[in-house]
């Protein structure tokens, strides 16, 4: 949806002039760009200025098989993740949110709550539908918002830092802090290169993945294909801190997060389940033999899985209820290791009264 309070906040991507609503279009008032309104789910702010590096979000094919179309109740890792978003950010009534990379925008109607007003922005249009209906959302690049300075109260990024080279974090975060107003907080999950020692039992549990794929018993292509734009541009944990000052932040808190039994579960036991119902789905749409993974019986069958998949949790039987005790198994890794300083984190970064480096005002 567009709403006036959406309205209200938006610049100019090119040159963060205001934007003045005439019939159907946003027209900025400082260089004469036009965006469409009426008639549209979202905005589509992209800047005109196309930037090098760009993320595999945007490909068809991360989408293919409606994995995003849809939001379910969050389980598994995403459950963690969505439940320390809202243990470190503890949004209130009055807040004004951002989801910087909301992918689908499924964490944006997770957290749908009376008197917050949410926003989400990503690079690729694939919104899912219950979030189209219900959330504003943006079309625009985290390296050059197109949002007014101090616009948010809160922010957040889950599994967006990762994606980005040095320059392009730094950018990003610099961003991040210009919208945000003094005394702003930013949730971020991601992760640094540089592991503790008992992440060798996930690398185990990755290896032990691979050698399943080769035996047909589960499918990673998705997954690759996920991380093949990884640039992983932090460092370490010191690196973050540093990072993070250079752009108006200090990191207010910090857990860190060695997912071994949520690695299992994921990439074990749910991967195999996938792939089983990819199969059956097959069998089912007349599908002989193993088809390549981008054929279009193997598409329509991860589709129809996918469908299923969403059918059974949907009806909160048997499946769901499996998936929510697993989901608590899995809070095990944050008992048992979330104060051993290591690779995936948590962190809450608090914006600086002083401006981020390189930021500029709002022209009027």
């Amino acid at each position: 949806m567009i709403s006036q309070a959406l309205l209200d906040v938006v610049r100019c991507p090119d040159c963060r002039g205001a934007m003045r609503a005439e019939s159907d279009e946003l027209v900025c008032a400082v260089c004469g760009r036009r965006t469409r309104v009426t008639g549209r789910e979202y905005l589509d702010l992209r800047p005109v200025e196309t930037f090098v590096q760009s993320t595999k979000y945007l490909d068809d094919e991360m989408h293919a098989d409606g994995r995003h179309a849809h939001v379910t109740p969050p389980l598994l890792t995403a459950a963690i993740r969505n439940d320390m978003l809202r243990s470190f950010l503890r949004i209130a009534a009055g807040d004004r949110v951002i989801d910087l990379g909301c992918g689908s925008g499924r964490v944006l109607v997770w957290n749908l709550a009376p008197d917050v007003h949410l926003v989400g922005v990503d690079v690729s249009p694939h919104f899912a539908e219950e979030a189209l209906d219900r959330c504003d959302l943006l079309v625009g690049d985290l390296r050059q918002l197109p949002l007014e300075d101090g616009a948010f109260t809160r922010a957040y990024s889950l599994d967006v830092l990762e994606h980005l080279s040095r320059e392009d974090l730094l950018r990003m975060l610099g961003e991040a802090s210009r919208i945000l107003s003094p005394g702003g907080t930013f949730f971020v999950y991601s992760h640094v290169r540089k592991n503790s020692r008992i992440a060798i039992g996930l690398r185990a549990i990755n290896l032990l993945a691979r050698g399943l794929e080769r035996i047909g018993l589960l499918d990673l292509s998705h997954e690759r294909l996920r991380k093949s734009d990884h640039r992983n541009a932090l460092a370490d944990i010191d690196d973050l801190h540093t990072v993070a000052g250079q752009a108006g932040f200090r990191v207010a808190r910090i857990r860190y997060y060695t997912p071994l039994v949520g690695g299992f579960a994921e990439n074990i036991l749910k991967k195999m389940a996938e792939h089983l119902m990819e199969r059956r789905a097959a069998r089912r749409r007349g599908n002989s033999g193993e088809p390549s993974a981008e054929s279009p019986g193997a598409v329509g069958a991860r589709r129809t899985a996918r469908t299923d998949a969403q059918r059974l949790i949907g009806n909160r039987g048997a499946v769901y209820t499996g998936l929510v005790a697993l989901t608590w198994l899995m809070k095990l890794d944050l008992l048992l290791f979330g104060r051993i300083k290591s690779g995936p984190f948590f962190a809450l970064l608090e914006r600086l009264p002083t401006p981020a480096v390189g930021s500029t005002t709002t022209p009027h």
